[in-house]
């Protein structure tokens, strides 16, 4: 499997979708990053995760932030201000007969913060590191209404594979979508920094 090497502070493969925006970083979460987690994630779905979910999902391997530590973000009425969690992604791994399977299991970026492709570098770095640990296929699943995201997964390589009915509260239907992330890795290697 070739495995590409994950962007460290915005530089590395892919062009602009691998960078966070001026002043943001991105980086593993941490026990003190949870609140402000929990507060996008609030803000993002009408169906929020409990704050406890996210306690229990602190040592995912691909359990990132992405921070505006160093922005001006903060002057502005959107109640965000310089150092905040401004979005996230949750990556875990199951071992599947060597075959380990990646799972994306919630990515948001706060609505002040949207627009900006910090959404696709959080899904980018966190296949980075589902990848450098081993998977061979990444999942996740989305909401039958929410083609943006679907959007964002396809320009990834992510591809439909089959639809769940009434997989959320709410009742409505959800896609899992999968990225072999060999064939995701050939990609980015044609395109090196």
């Amino acid at each position: 499997m070739t495995t590409p090497t994950e962007p460290m502070s915005g530089d590395g493969l892919g062009g602009a979708g691998d960078r966070p925006p001026a002043g943001v970083t991105v980086r593993s979460a941490e026990r003190a990053d949870l609140l402000g987690v929990f507060r996008v994630e609030k803000a993002v779905f009408t169906q929020p995760w409990p704050f406890a979910a996210f306690e229990k999902l602190l040592d995912a391997p691909a359990f990132l932030v992405a921070d505006g530590a160093g922005t001006d973000r903060g002057s502005g009425d959107d109640g965000v201000a310089a150092g905040d969690v401004l979005g996230y992604v949750v990556g875990d791994l199951t071992p599947n007969h060597g075959r380990d399977i990646g799972h994306v299991k919630d990515i948001a970026v706060r609505p002040a913060a949207q627009g900006q492709g910090l959404g696709r570098t959080l899904l980018r770095r966190a296949l980075y590191v589902l990848a450098g640990d081993g998977a061979s296929v990444v999942k996740l699943e989305v909401r039958e209404s929410n083609h943006r995201a679907q959007s964002l997964y396809a320009d990834e390589g992510f591809d439909p594979a089959r639809r769940i009915p009434r997989y959320y509260a709410d009742g409505e239907a959800a896609f899992v979508m999968l990225l072999d992330v060999d064939e995701w890795a050939r990609g980015d290697d044609a395109d090196p920094a």
